[in-house]
């Protein structure tokens, strides 16, 4: 485990984490994993993490931790994870530098 500056959490994304996991009783810490699949190749996925695995990527802002395991951050690696409310929503955004394409939907990406 090591602290990081391959990713980001912004500040916006860091307190909607902790304002999510204050309400479910659950440590801040926001786990983004890239799965195969989706509409252009791979898709990102979001979910709540206990601890942090022993080989994470650990990126920390105000407190709040996004981890990343170690097969995931070779493809996210530079990206920033943003929470954006808009008039479609809000949702986490992740702005990746890597990403050769991605779709409407803004959840998946091709390499």
């Amino acid at each position: 485990m090591a602290t990081s500056p391959d990713i980001l959490l912004t500040p916006a994304a860091a307190r909607r984490v902790a304002t999510i996991a204050g309400k479910q009783n659950k440590p801040a810490i926001l786990r983004l994993s890239v799965d195969g699949g989706g509409c252009s190749g791979f898709q990102y996925k979001f979910g709540f993490a206990d601890a942090p695995d022993g080989d994470d990527v650990i990126a920390e802002t105000d407190g709040v931790r996004l981890v990343v395991d170690s097969v995931s951050i070779d493809l996210v690696r530079g990206c920033q994870v943003d929470y954006v409310e808009s008039l479609g929503g809000a949702a986490f955004r992740v702005d990746n530098p890597n990403a050769a394409s991605g779709c409407g939907c803004g959840s998946s990406f091709a390499i």
